[in-house]
């Protein structure tokens, strides 16, 4: 199969990209399409021979459920229920974080497959935040199941080249939508009645934070202790392995837990790149990649972690990365969250 990409530079090239690839997906096939997160694998909802190309093309186990995506906030009534006891709360939300980077689970409507859910009686859906995707998925018109566009346990791609790197010849269409202005995954909660207010679970970490959630209930984060490997996840992206690099990567919370072997080279995945927080002048790096210069900002780090542990993962003179810790705030959660399950596990 030859993988074609379709670019988005001029407004002709928009249209002809949105009409080939709303036509592709209307005839069963995969098309990856670019969302303000990371570059989606995206087909038909309702099809389960299209969803089922998803699966394929990632090497995607079918125990692991998928986002559905919603063309307008009305229409997550269309493939969800949302119960009487939290529909404030729901709607609260949808209002202001949709379209953008929040999955809600909710129980599902009878039209989505079980192959889309792994099963589950609930469905994850959200409306994403990026123009390309919002005409593509309004000429479809209607939903789009659409995991990240990367080999299964594989970095996310936040760019049209990133898709092609590991999809090529796998799948048929690649949109150009340009670099993803979020860089981290959506945020997926479920919301419970609570004993004072409603209880947001949070069950991946992502772009929308604690703090931008706790003026709508008590939010609490899943005990990332309960990934399993081969078992179903109650949403996408909580697996115990998840978004590795080809290397091998290690998370060390304590400079004095790093001990070089001889011969081996390494890379330095740095927070901020200050020498206080004791990782810098530890060794000779053959590499130093900062994800946030100077001060530090985790809004930041988030939006350019994937693209740089991608440009550390191509060196080929680097046989292992080594990742300073982040802040366990904001957005740091969800990159702490994705360096725990990238990791080298002993």
């Amino acid at each position: 199969m030859e993988t074609v990409i379709a670019r988005t530079q001029s407004e002709i090239d928009t249209n002809e990209a949105v009409r080939e690839a709303a036509n592709a997906l209307q005839s069963g096939d995969v098309v990856a399409l670019p969302t303000e997160t990371v570059y989606g694998l995206a087909a038909d909802a309702l099809n389960p021979a299209a969803v089922e190309k998803i699966f394929e093309a990632k090497e995607r186990p079918h125990f692991d459920p998928l986002i559905v995506h919603v063309h307008h906030k009305d229409a997550v009534r269309d493939v969800a229920e949302i119960p009487e006891e939290v529909k404030k709360t729901v709607t609260q939300l949808i209002e202001t974080f949709w379209p953008g980077p929040l999955t809600l689970v909710l129980p599902r409507k009878p039209m989505i497959p079980d192959l889309v859910t792994a099963g589950l009686s609930t469905v994850a859906v959200r409306q994403c935040d990026h123009p390309v995707f919002h005409r593509i998925i309004r000429n479809f018109n209607g939903p789009i199941a659409a995991p990240s566009a990367n080999l299964f346990g594989q970095m996310s791609p936040t760019s049209a080249q990133a898709v092609m790197d590991q999809l090529d010849g796998r799948i048929p269409l690649i949109v150009d939508g340009g670099a993803c202005s979020r860089g981290l995954e959506s945020t997926i909660i479920k919301v419970e009645p609570g004993e004072k207010k409603p209880l947001i679970t949070v069950l991946r970490p992502g772009p929308i934070t604690e703090i931008d959630l706790k003026k709508f209930g008590k939010v609490v984060f899943a005990d990332r202790n309960e990934a399993v490997e081969d078992s179903n996840p109650e949403a996408p992206g909580m697996l115990e392995n998840h978004y590795a690099p080809g290397k091998d990567l290690r998370l060390l919370s304590d400079p004095a837990d790093f001990i070089p072997e001889d011969g081996k080279r390494y890379a330095l995945l740095s927070y901020r790149g200050q020498p206080k927080d004791g990782f810098l002048d530890l060794h000779e790096w053959d590499h130093v990649s900062i994800l946030s210069p100077g001060s530090g900002r985790v809004a930041e780090a988030g939006t350019r972690f994937f693209h740089v542990l991608r440009e550390i993962d191509g060196m080929n003179e680097i046989d292992e990365i080594i990742s300073e810790p982040m802040p366990d705030r904001g957005v740091g959660k969800a990159i702490l969250d994705k360096l725990r399950k990238a990791q080298v596990k002993t």
